[in-house]
């Protein structure tokens, strides 16, 4: 395990994360880092972000692939037009705010947008409203690592395979993109391939056991889960910033 970087039972907790995370995300579409992030940072933060971007691949992948029938292509296209300069504008706020503080935004945001969609009128799913959602989640997940929720709030009235094929078709372009980067500034080494690799089977896992809960949560489950989610995600951010952990 020492090319891991992690101990036998460290790397068993990790793994175990990564699967439950990846239950939460092949079941509603998003939610793997919220899960996973904040175990690595506690366990191995240098294995954040690189070895968490190359495991979600396969998983976003895997999400896009199973249900490819309903993505909604244009909606891919407009949430990752948005994106881009969402990207700049959150690599910008993370210069200009503490961690702590910049976290404590981002978090009480999330929640306010899921208590807002929750008794609001549903937005319409038009190229406008999905590159403000796209440019939200470029300029949070550059900012915390989690950019699943605006997206995810904007589709949650639509069915369960347009929401997880959907946000893992947007997911994955971005994870590339990421990634790309990284291995660009030298930021990626060997042991982060090794770990990627060898966390994959979780992710197996997860989309295995999450096909099995989609007529459940497609039952009239989806919304109720992607607010509550939503909401989590970020309290969970909120509450990292203030017992002085890293966002994410």
């Amino acid at each position: 395990m020492s090319a891991l970087h992690l101990e036998t039972l460290e790397f068993l907790v990790v793994f175990a994360s990564v699967a439950v995370g990846a239950i939460v995300q092949g079941s509603i579409g998003f939610g793997l880092n919220l899960v996973v992030v904040p175990v690595v940072a506690i366990l191995e933060p240098a294995a954040l972000p690189a070895s968490m971007i190359m495991m979600a691949i396969p998983m976003t992948l895997g999400s896009a692939i199973r249900e490819h029938d309903h993505i909604d292509y244009p909606g891919v296209w407009w949430t990752t037009l948005g994106r881009l300069p969402g990207v700049v504008v959150g690599a910008w706020v993370v210069s200009a705010l503490t961690p702590g503080t910049l976290s404590l935004v981002i978090g009480g945001l999330v929640v306010l947008a899921a208590a807002m969609t929750a008794v609001s009128p549903p937005v319409r799913v038009v190229p406008l409203s999905e590159a403000a959602a796209g440019f939200v989640a470029g300029a949070m997940g550059t900012a915390s690592s989690i950019g699943g929720p605006p997206i995810a709030l904007l589709y949650q009235r639509e069915p369960g395979a347009i929401v997880r094929s959907t946000l893992g078709a947007t997911f994955l372009i971005g994870l590339v993109l990421s990634l790309a980067a990284l291995a660009f500034a030298g930021q990626v080494e060997s042991w982060h391939v090794l770990l990627a690799i060898a966390l994959m089977p979780a992710i197996g896992i997860g989309l295995l056991v999450s096909a099995w809960l989609h007529p459940f949560i497609d039952a009239g489950w989806l919304r109720p889960l992607v607010l509550t989610f939503a909401g989590l995600s970020g309290g969970a951010v909120m509450l990292w910033a203030l017992v002085g952990g890293p966002a994410g």
